[in-house]
């Protein structure tokens, strides 16, 4: 059974102290994922999102960077069940399960990344890893932020246990002070107990959990 979670209240705020040398990284609030509808639907993913769109307005306000991730894979991939992965089929490039959900405040000048665009395991804002051979690859925005001049990065988003996890440990080993707020996050919880765990190994990475 999935782990019971209180969604925030739409006017809810998280502690943070956004500037010029923080980024928001908005993961993977698309339709597949959010959407009751979607092929791979989080449970509560839809009620995060005024959570979410509030941090989005905050970080805006105080001159901070905000990105967004979207997974974005082919037709077949190895990382899609019906091809030998686990997962079902989701977030083609280009269909509607794919594109943000329509709730979603994204901001038009924003950083995107594109995430498994050749078939990989994008779970990372970071990183991608091929699924046969293991080879893991940067998506460029670690060199990004740092351009940008960025020390600290705010992680929420889809899901709690894989692409939220994996962003945010990457975050933390590339050096950045990164925080996660779990007010705006759900988990999958394919085997109970997966949402904590994940929570667990992103504080022994280092992550600051708020």
């Amino acid at each position: 059974m999935p782990e019971a979670r209180i969604a925030p209240r739409p006017d809810s705020l998280s502690v943070m102290e956004y500037n010029d040398a923080t980024a928001l990284i908005v993961v993977d609030v698309q339709n597949d994922f959010a959407s009751p509808r979607g092929s791979l639907y989080v449970p509560g993913g839809d009620e995060v999102i005024p959570f979410i769109n509030a941090e989005i307005d905050r970080a805006r306000r105080s001159g901070a960077h905000v990105v967004y991730t979207q997974d974005w894979h082919p037709d077949s991939t190895p990382h899609f069940e019906k091809d030998g992965g686990i997962w079902p089929v989701h977030c083609v490039a280009g269909t509607e399960g794919a594109e943000f959900h329509p709730d979603l405040r994204v901001i038009d000048d924003s950083l995107r990344i594109k995430k498994g665009v050749g078939g990989e395991d994008g779970y990372s804002g970071f990183h991608i890893r091929d699924p046969e051979t293991g080879e893991v690859s940067s998506t460029g925005l670690s060199d990004r932020l740092r351009e940008k001049g960025v020390e600290t990065v705010v992680v929420l988003g889809l899901a709690l246990d894989y692409c939220v996890k994996e962003t945010a440990v990457d975050s933390s080993s590339e050096g950045f002070e990164t925080t996660l707020l779990a007010d705006g996050t759900s988990a999958v919880n394919l085997s109970a107990g997966d949402g904590a765990r994940a929570v667990a190994s992103m504080s022994d990475a280092g992550v600051t959990i708020e």
